[in-house]
């Protein structure tokens, strides 16, 4: 099993000197004095605090290394010669295209989604900032829905607050609502997260009365890590202006000492955190009725990589709550804006999690408790882990959430737009390889021309890259889905998946694959 090595990763862009090293420490087995490094020790020796997060922070997405002895690659996809489900059962009807991928959650104002996948929490950091457009867009064109993260009101340079310290304009949240709703159609929603600080401002009643946003999401943590939220920053000014707004800013920027770091160049940005919530199951239920008071139609929950203590929780009061969707995050999670560390070592990861989620869901519908609509998160990017999810969460999961998965092909698509400007170098090969325009570049140019006309040629590129990436995703499923003889996703089952290992079915309790369906082949040969 290869674990992550403690002081050498691509990145916080430290390595080993030495060939060989000491398997728990990560120290090279030969130290030498006079060594000019670069692992970890060596480089905390002077940056210290820096190498707490992947660098360059806030211009690239991370995810922990770290490989788990039981992962979704232990299961296979089951694919059968006989039955079809949802469609007629002749070779004329049961052809992949007609798969139907769409999906659906809430527990009353229901959601319906073109594809069971919706993005990340895209919250303050510079990623979600600077890409913004993009991503929504994307989102809404592709008929999902888009997260909007904790803290974006109270980063926002332009806030305003009234006397009691409430939101009374966010010019960047009301930017984001209105990205995603411009193409809107009715597929998919915009989710709002709150975290501590956001329900100190008032975000919730603000983006619910000014925005008109129908969905706020309740936060309580994600599988990258076990601690608030958090951003660098880097000037002195925003650093105080944050820490006026009641955030958490390390180092204190009021200290006269770490002023004059600052001002010599030692201390080059601040960090901004978000304070840790605390579960109190009467305090739950309160702020669930509180936010459906101010007019939201539907209450989500995002829940991160908590022993199945806190997932009993987030699942029994979800029930009592009468929640919309539960996202469960898996470690490691991620997109490089959590300490390095935590998200290679802390937390319960996904498969793990999500098994736990499915034995405790089915406990409480055995006890005729009604169960939540549920999401599973954490390290997911292709069809096959839309398929795996579904089927090892079903009947309870709905969706998946992806967070690299989906980011990505919005900052490549942006990224070909600045190419085609001929900025940084121009075209790679391979992009131009393709053409040399963005209509013989996206696959999918004419397609969404076909539905918006020349309003196409306004969109951002990647928010096209979001959808092309989504629609290669939504293909690739449709053939998995027939393969598996099912086509409408609520109709996959725990069934349609086997374990390539003893210790995967004893921790999914999916059935090893030489168990799978033996009874039914030995009824067939015994005939």
């Amino acid at each position: 099993m290869n674990l992550s090595r403690p002081n050498s990763n691509e990145a916080l862009q430290t390595k080993n000197r030495s060939r060989d090293v000491a398997p728990q420490s990560g120290i090279c087995s030969r130290c030498i004095d006079g060594c000019k490094g670069n692992c970890d020790l060596f480089k905390s020796t002077f940056r210290g605090r820096d190498l707490l997060y992947p660098s360059p922070f806030g211009a690239i997405t991370a995810g922990a290394d770290k490989d788990y002895p039981v992962d979704y690659s232990h299961l296979n996809i089951m694919g059968y010669a006989i039955g079809a489900e949802g469609i007629e059962a002749d070779p004329d009807h049961a052809v992949f295209p007609g798969v139907n991928t769409e999906t659906w959650f809430g527990a009353t104002e229901k959601v319906k989604m073109k594809l069971p996948i919706f993005t990340g929490a895209l919250g303050s950091t510079d990623i979600a900032r600077n890409n913004w457009e993009h991503f929504a867009i994307g989102a809404a064109i592709t008929g999902i829905s888009l997260v909007c993260g904790e803290n974006v009101c109270g980063i926002d340079p332009e806030l305003k607050l009234n006397k009691n310290g409430k939101v009374v304009e966010s010019p960047e949240m009301k930017r984001r609502v209105e990205k995603y709703r411009q193409y809107w159609d009715r597929y998919g929603d915009i989710l709002v997260q709150v975290n501590v600080e956001d329900t100190r401002l008032g975000v919730a009643e603000y983006v619910i009365e000014k925005l008109g946003v129908e969905t706020i999401e309740l936060k309580w943590g994600q599988g990258a890590k076990c601690i608030g939220g958090e951003i660098k920053v880097n000037t002195l000014e925003r650093a105080l202006e944050l820490a006026k707004r009641g955030y958490i800013v390390t180092p204190d920027p009021t200290n006269k000492y770490n002023q004059k770091a600052f001002k010599d160049g030692a201390i080059k940005e601040f960090e901004r955190h978000s304070r840790v919530g605390f579960l109190n199951q009467e305090e739950f239920m309160r702020e669930v009725d509180r936010v459906r008071k101010l007019g939201a139609k539907r209450v989500t929950l995002k829940t991160g990589a908590y022993p199945m203590r806190e997932l009993a929780m987030a699942i029994r009061w979800s029930s009592d709550a009468k929640i919309d969707l539960l996202t469960i995050d898996g470690a490691p999670g991620g997109t490089g804006m959590s300490p390095w560390r935590m998200m290679s070592e802390w937390g319960v990861p996904s498969i793990y999690l999500h098994s736990m989620a499915y034995e405790l869901c089915l406990r409480l519908a055995k006890k005729g408790v009604w169960v939540p609509n549920i999401a599973f998160a954490g390290g997911f990017s292709s069809e096959d882990h839309i398929f795996k999810a579904l089927a090892l969460g079903a009947p309870y999961c709905k969706a998946v959430c992806m967070g690299r998965g989906l980011m990505i092909p919005g900052m490549v698509g942006k990224n070909i737009g600045l190419w085609l400007k001929g900025e940084d170098g121009g075209l790679p090969s391979t992009v131009s390889k393709y053409g040399t325009t963005k209509e013989e570049i996206f696959v999918v140019y004419e397609k969404l021309k076909e539905t918006y006309g020349d309003e196409v040629d306004k969109f951002p590129l990647g928010a096209i890259g979001i959808y092309s990436a989504s629609e290669k995703l939504r293909v690739g499923l449709q053939q998995l889905m027939a393969g598996s003889r099912k086509w409408r996703t609520h109709l996959i089952t725990r069934n349609d998946l086997a374990c390539l290992t003893q210790e995967a079915a004893e921790v999914t309790k999916i059935p090893y694959i030489m168990d799978a369906y033996r009874q039914d082949a030995l009824e067939i040969i015994d005939a």
